[in-house]
């Protein structure tokens, strides 16, 4: 079994960062929906600013808030104003063809991307 990367929401700006929540991630629910992530899904999260990473697990955001919610403890790393990138993987034994979309600067879809042998390349939605 090999992981896979299956979803990616990239360059997301974190809109709040609560250190009091119980813990997770907030994401909007059409970036969920668009990338195919599943509420209580374990998501790898990379801070573009900073380079920290963690992982934690989705709740679902209000559908059109374009919230990015950091919580619990991962505030600590991942601060308000932030660009992350959200991934999901796949434990499976064939390859495996990744959601991935590129936000605005109010977390909406900018576009869908794909990935092929190291270069970005941009999609039409």
């Amino acid at each position: 079994m090999r992981s896979l990367l299956r979803s990616k929401i990239h360059l997301a700006t974190v809109t709040e960062a609560n250190v009091d929540y119980v813990g997770s991630i907030t994401i909007d629910r059409d970036l969920i929906d668009a990338v195919g992530l599943w509420v209580g899904e374990k998501v790898l999260v990379v801070s573009a600013t900073t380079g920290a990473r963690l992982e934690t697990y989705v709740i679902e955001g209000e559908s059109g808030s374009g919230i990015i919610g950091i919580n619990g403890a991962a505030a600590h790393l991942i601060n308000a104003g932030e660009k992350v990138i959200i991934m999901g993987f796949e434990l499976t034994e064939k390859p495996v063809e990744p959601k991935a979309i590129l936000c605005d600067k109010n977390n909406g879809i900018s576009r869908f991307l794909t990935e092929e042998a190291g270069q970005l390349i941009t999609a039409d939605s």
